[in-house]
């Protein structure tokens, strides 16, 4: 059987973005292969039978870089691909959050999305690639998607907006933006942003110019799967029992009600579950004569009742918030309550206790050296070395739970990143902090927005170790229900600071980080068929406000206005200084004897971070450091003729002393410049070892240098 390759292209930011199938991986249910510029990525859809009794959609996202994408061979003893990097893992949750609300409710196919770098030209990120290759797998497969979709990336530099910026205008100085956004033709459906300190009314536009770029990438989406889609599974509908349903409505609504409305997160669970145990015993299979129910249909009763019970807790709250109530009794712009500190712990470098309501972070900071930087070896040519790192932990026993530990989940993960995206901003120059920094999130308890109070308690713990970050920033995560996915005013309700009942039974969970100044970390997702500019106007808004009231209650309750004015006694200390480049030989000396003594005189660790004369010394006693620091600018200065050096004599001569006037340069002072008058022997004057102020005369081209200590005798001295 052969096969004809259909191709459809267009233009896409003044590149040709091409999406073809037909000619690879012909045998998965949907298979697109997109090129754009010089990266290319393959992305395959597959479905399988639902389980039976299933209750949840099971959806897979995958995606790989192939190192041979990029001309390059594997690290590390295997040389083959492993687990997925940090980079693999964010944009596998880019495109599952984009997709996953657009599959019908009632539809529990085993799903699996898998994609693949196979060539990058280092200025496109495959990540768009990709997921524009995923969406198009699902569209053109007969799996029940309901797209299509488009994404895209926006930036922004020399105060404009630019559509799918190259690395390299990312890179820029001026880059002020990163932010991507998926789409279907009506609305958004995710967002992931970092910023700095970009202004509400600039990321509204952003927003706006990324809906538009989407919404015609979907249209060649949806070209390419007129011309080559396979007919879409039909969807079975649900077989509800209303009988049964009305009833558990009507019976138990009022309970539900009351339940909601208990105080603590616990608590209100404990109630909710004790009702629907109720409503589960209550409403038992139906027994015909003497015939007594199996396992299976009374196990099948029992979740299908469950399964009303939570619909009826789903709506109540839903509605009671629409009318303006919320379980926790608060406004819809209202914050939790606050408490935060700074120095929770005595011996780390920075550390902080920051509480918002039932959820809470203790973040720690810590200073380091070159030493540990982080080396991440992926598909760009150049290593990339990463000097600011944000781990996010959350134990099950911050939601009372006993679950195994199998390493940093892909939740754990994303959730560093976006409070990683929301600092890294406000955090001053290497070139002027030249420290490695490591911030760790452990959360301790959880009712909502953890990744928010890690940005929180992120600021405090930097500022307490002395980090001279710009200024602090704050998180909120805003909500959104809706009346029936409506949108119009009057029909939904948006929720400042949300918990972790209204994150799982709302419409949108929008988190929002920034200064006082403007937003430097932004992530969407929305469960609804997307969200329109109104919405993200008052969402942003709103979030603005709560982000402010923030920020003032951290300020105020720790008293700490500004960074520490130094660095925890317990942080290594840090001197970073240039030389030049010809001279890092000289500081090395032969096979390393220079500076291992150094190192080992000073007890301080010296690095040369570069070729170009970049020297880091670092050490645990600040005047070790100092010394350390000022004996490698004696190895390295240049010689200045006319100045005066503290020399040591090294070597005697007939005709004139050898003075090392900085470590590892001599020069000549000739007998007839030792002293005023005859010297009849150079030994009667000094010895070696003996200390020598000397004058530098001249220096040839060469190199050598003409000395003189009677020249540095004043004209009293003389006479």
């Amino acid at each position: 059987m052969t096969y004809t390759p259909i191709r459809v292209s267009r233009e896409i930011a003044g590149r040709t973005l091409m999406l073809e199938t037909g000619r690879l991986a012909k045998q998965a249910h949907g298979a697109v292969y997109v090129q754009y510029g010089e990266t290319s990525v393959l992305a395959a859809a597959c479905a399988a039978t639902a389980r039976p009794d299933i209750d949840f959609f099971p959806l897979t996202v995958d995606y790989r870089e192939k190192t041979y994408a990029a001309g390059k061979v594997p690290g590390g003893f295997f040389k083959r691909e492993g687990r997925p990097t940090t980079k693999e893992i964010l944009t596998m949750r880019l495109s599952d959050r984009a997709v996953r609300p657009m599959f019908p409710d009632s539809y529990r196919d085993e799903v699996q999305i898998m994609s693949q770098v196979l060539s990058a030209d280092q200025e496109n990120d495959p990540d768009i690639v990709s997921m524009i290759a995923s969406f198009a797998a699902l569209e053109v497969s007969d799996i029940p998607f309901q797209g299509p979709m488009g994404a895209c990336r926006i930036g922004h530099a020399d105060g404009k907006l630019i559509v799918n910026p190259t690395h390299s205008q990312l890179k820029r100085p001026d880059s002020k933006l990163e932010l991507v956004v998926a789409a279907t033709a009506d609305a958004i459906t995710m967002v992931e942003a970092g910023a700095n300190e970009l202004d509400e009314e600039t990321m509204v536009q952003a927003l706006e110019l990324g809906h538009q770029t989407a919404r015609e990438i979907a249209s060649l989406v949806a070209e390419l799967r007129e011309r080559a889609g396979k007919p879409k599974k039909p969807v079975p509908a649900a077989t509800i029992d209303d009988a049964l349903k009305a009833k558990i409505y009507s019976t138990y609504r009022a309970d539900c009600e009351r339940a909601l409305q208990t105080k603590g997160k616990h608590d209100r669970y404990n109630a909710l579950s004790e009702l629907r145990k109720r409503a589960i015993a209550e409403n038992p299979a139906p027994v015909v004569g003497d015939t007594v129910i199996d396992e299976r249909a009374k196990g099948k009763r029992e979740k299908e009742v469950g399964a009303f019970f939570d619909e009826l807790a789903f709506d109540v709250e839903r509605e009671g918030i629409l009318a303006g109530v919320r379980a926790d009794g608060r406004k819809q712009d209202e914050i939790r309550t606050i408490t935060c500190e700074v120095t929770a712990l005595p011996r780390v470098h920075g550390s902080s206790l920051f509480t918002r309501g039932e959820t809470q972070a203790l973040v720690v900071t810590t200073l380091g050296t070159v030493e540990d930087e982080q080396i991440i070896d992926g598909l760009h040519e150049q290593e990339e070395r990463k000097k600011f790192m944000l781990h996010y932990n959350f134990p099950p026993f911050s939601v009372g739970e006993v679950r195994p530990l199998r390493g940093t989940s892909r939740r754990e993960t994303g959730h560093g990143a976006l409070a990683e995206r929301s600092l890294e901003p406000v955090l001053p120059p290497f070139e002027t902090f030249p420290y490695t920094i490591r911030v760790v999130s452990d959360i301790l308890e959880s009712n909502g927005s953890s990744s928010m109070a890690s940005v929180c308690g992120g600021t405090l713990a930097l500022m307490d170790a002395g980090v001279p970050i710009r200024r602090p920033v704050a998180g909120i995560a805003m909500g959104l229900i809706t009346r029936g996915g409506s949108l119009e005013p009057g029909s939904y309700a948006i929720l400042s600071d949300i918990a972790g009942n209204e994150d799982h039974n709302g419409d949108m969970d929008f988190k929002v980080a920034g200064t006082q100044k403007g937003i430097t970390g932004l992530q969407m997702d929305i469960k609804i068929k997307g969200v329109n500019r109104r919405i993200l106007e008052q969402a942003l808004e709103q979030a603005r406000q709560g982000r402010l009231h923030i920020l003032r209650t951290m300020l105020e309750q720790t008293g700490l206005r500004a960074p520490r004015a130094a660095i925890s006694p317990f942080a290594p200390r840090l001197v970073q200084l240039r030389i030049k480049p010809s001279k890092i030989g000289t500081l090395i000396g032969p096979k390393g004897a220079s500076i291992k003594k150094l190192q080992d005189e000073f007890k301080v660790t010296v690095e040369i971070a570069d070729d170009t004369g970049l020297v880091h010394v670092s050490g645990n006693r600040q005047e070790n450091v100092d010394g350390a620091v000022e004996r490698i600018r004696a190895m390295t200065e240049e010689p200045e003729i006319g100045r005066i050096y503290q020399g040591v004599v090294k070597s005697i001569k007939e005709f004139g002393v050898f003075v090392e006037i900085i470590p590892g340069v001599e020069g000549l002072c000739h007998v007839s410049e030792l002293a005023e008058g005859f010297v009849k022997r150079v030994s009667d004057v000094v010895k070696v070892g003996d200390p020598l102020a000397v004058r530098v005369l001249a220096i040839d081209e060469s190199g050598k240098m003409k000395l003189s200590h009677r020249a540095t005798k004043s004209e009293v001295e003389r006479s």
